[in-house]
């Protein structure tokens, strides 16, 4: 089902679309930023993010993830692609006592990670995720899966479908327009799956993905 808990703080964030080509090199920009290292997360802002600090931005998303899935004490969350991992700690603010578990590709990420959640946290790729089957009551993946290659992606989807218990939800960037699809190549940096949305939809079902999903889009 198509459901949307991030858009409002995507949209909070002004972007240079034109900028973001012209101002350097970027596809060396972007040879950089899929290191995922310091330059992607704390570097200049042509590398990524430009600064990925603890702000609290994430606490209004994991309120909404809480409230639908109705989340509690107990239970077990999964982040696929968790980064530094401050909506899972937001989680554990929003519903005490949750338990949760982050994987992702970037070491940096995890040594940076939230302080108070980082033992519970470790390497791991969307396509082989180091988890049982049927583990966790939700698997989350937001702003991940967009990077991976096709074959690839259809791995990860059903290692979603595989470790959760039914609930899952995930979040990619897609657009709905022309002016959507070329500002969305004007500013990504690791994307390698560009796909509208009617082609999401249609990958999921071919691929038996039965969860939740949305999309952020580039206007």
């Amino acid at each position: 089902m198509y459901i949307d808990f991030v858009s409002g703080l995507h949209q909070a964030t002004k972007r240079d679309y034109i900028g973001r080509v012209v101002s350097d090199d970027k596809a060396e920009c972007a040879k950089v930023a899929k290191q995922y290292g310091f330059d992607y997360w704390d570097g200049d802002r042509k590398y990524g993010y430009g600064g990925y600090r603890y702000d609290g931005r994430w606490k209004s998303v994991a309120q909404k993830l809480a409230d639908h899935y109705r989340l509690k004490a107990g239970q077990k969350v999964l982040d696929v692609g968790c980064g530094m991992a401050h909506l899972l700690y937001e989680l554990t603010q929003v519903v005490p006592g949750l338990a949760v578990y982050g994987i992702d590709i970037s070491q940096y990420a995890l040594e940076h990670a939230k302080e108070e959640i980082r033992d519970r946290l470790k390497y791991g790729q969307a396509q082989r995720i180091p988890f049982q089957d049927n583990e966790f009551d939700l698997v989350i993946s937001l702003a991940t899966l967009h990077n991976l290659k096709v074959y690839e992606l259809k791995e990860a989807i059903q290692e979603i479908e595989r470790v959760g218990k039914g609930n899952s939800y995930i979040m990619v960037e897609s657009f709905r327009n022309d002016r959507e699809e070329v500002n969305m190549l004007y500013w990504q940096l690791t994307c390698a799956s560009y796909y509208s949305i009617d082609e999401w939809e249609w990958l999921y079902c071919e691929w038996g993905y039965t969860g939740d999903y949305s999309f952020i889009f580039f206007e």
